[in-house]
């Protein structure tokens, strides 16, 4: 079954902060590891990456410096901050309610069970 964007577009930041929470890391990094979550189900296009980094930067929940890279291209990371971790923390939350009224709203009668 595939999984349309449009379902998971409104998630991307907090789906970007559930990598950055546990420890630093780079664009290309953060997309592959959403990739192997998902088993290739669902990537996130660079333009929608490099967003979403804008905008959690521009909203203090991550800031971004640059690696130190002896070989190959020097990479931008990203680093959560506390403001961060609390918007995660209260996106996951919202993620469970809406999760649970939408389960509710659908339900089939126990079609789909």
């Amino acid at each position: 079954m595939s999984i349309t964007s449009d379902l998971i577009r409104g998630h991307t930041e907090t789906i970007i902060m559930a990598n950055l929470c546990s420890h630093d890391s780079y664009g290309y990094e953060i997309n592959k590891a959403i990739q192997e979550a998902s088993d290739g189900q669902y990537e996130l296009k660079e333009a929608t990456l490099y967003g979403a980094f804008r905008r959690l930067e521009e909203n203090g929940y991550i800031v971004s410096y640059w690696g130190d890279e002896t070989t190959g291209a020097r990479r931008r990371y990203y680093h959560s901050t506390d403001k961060g971790k609390e918007f995660f923390e209260n996106s996951c939350k919202e993620w469970i309610a809406a999760k649970t009224l939408i389960d509710k709203l659908i339900d089939t009668g126990g079609i789909m069970k």
